[in-house]
């Protein structure tokens, strides 16, 4: 029996969705289904974009199927910190006060990820307004952590990284203020990669502390936190930091 697609590193998958060995709808399918399976335990997402996340994945299998160049996330399944915007989705921050928030624009690093052929499933569990450490005070209710449940995953990122450790997703985007990118990544034995500050834009990042924070990389392996980095890395107008 073949193994799940998302078994497979972020990095595979782009080079086997370019060549048209696999398609991107069939590895985003994978996905889904393994996060319709796994969630109601792990509790790692808050909103999946099903829908909007196959017409992405037809979308790049139509660009190579054309004979067009596809991006260096061609197919990759990736997903969203709850903090950070996604035009006409849902950005509660995990939080009641923005239960109904659908931000009128995308986030700088939603669109370079869209850009580069990446499909952003859905956005993950955190600590309200990031305020935490274990992603047990959000108004979803606690993560648990995919390899011993009843334990923390970490926070405030706890959702992304549950969700990579799980296999949910091959990568996905946390956030940094203090730990929060690299603490819940050590408690789920995956990467976690904080830029240097001013590496990534902050531009639809809801603030927590607009001094420290950063947006980064969560992934299996180093290769892959630093495809997502290359990604969304660099000069952005709209962040003057």
């Amino acid at each position: 029996m073949m193994a799940a697609y998302t078994e497979l590193s972020a990095a595979r998958i782009a080079r086997e969705v370019s060549s048209g060995a696999l398609k991107a709808e069939k590895v985003v399918r994978d996905a889904l289904e393994r996060i319709d399976r796994l969630n109601p335990v792990l509790n790692a997402f808050v909103h999946v974009e099903a829908e909007a996340a196959l017409e992405k994945a037809r979308e790049v299998d139509r660009k190579v199927e054309a004979g067009r160049a596809v991006g260096p996330l061609a197919g990759v399944p990736v997903a969203n910190k709850a903090n950070i915007c996604r035009k006409g989705k849902i950005t509660s921050c995990c939080s009641r006060m923005l239960a109904d928030y659908r931000p009128p624009y995308d986030a700088t690093v939603i669109r370079r990820i869209e850009d580069a052929d990446g499909v952003v499933v859905g956005s993950c569990n955190m600590d309200e307004f990031a305020m935490g450490s274990s992603t047990e005070f959000s108004c979803f209710g606690p993560t648990q952590n995919p390899w011993r449940l009843g334990f923390s995953p970490g926070g405030s990122s706890g959702g992304s990284a549950a969700a990579v450790a799980a296999r949910m997703v091959p990568v996905a985007l946390g956030s940094d203020t203090g730990g929060s990118i690299r603490q819940p990544a050590a408690l789920c034995g995956v990467v976690g990669f904080k830029p240097t500050y001013g590496r990534v834009s902050r531009f639809g990042l809801v603030t927590f502390a607009s001094s420290f924070d950063q947006i980064g990389s969560i992934a299996r392996d180093t290769a892959d936190a630093a495809l997502l980095y290359e990604v969304i890395r660099g000069p952005d107008p709209a962040d003057s930091t």
